[in-house]
């Protein structure tokens, strides 16, 4: 069943009981970076959940983030 792009979810990387990378995006998104994660960080747990709508904190991803930043 294919990830509904309108749903945000919360990609975190943990080291032990810490959290090292918190991040969340579109489904689509959050998917890959979790996935690419994964690679990465071969022996660290990887977590990927749902956002309910109404919890607007975290941060966003970092090419979410360029898009924010003007031109000089």
């Amino acid at each position: 069943m294919p990830a509904d792009p309108e749903q945000r979810r919360r990609v975190r990387v943990w080291f032990g009981d810490h959290v090292v990378a918190d991040y969340r995006a579109e489904a689509d998104v959050a998917d890959r970076y979790a996935a690419a994660m994964s690679r990465r960080f071969a022996g660290l747990k990887v977590t990927s959940e749902p956002i309910p709508d109404a919890d607007p904190g975290g941060r966003a991803l970092p090419g979410e983030r360029l898009w924010e930043v003007a031109p000089k």
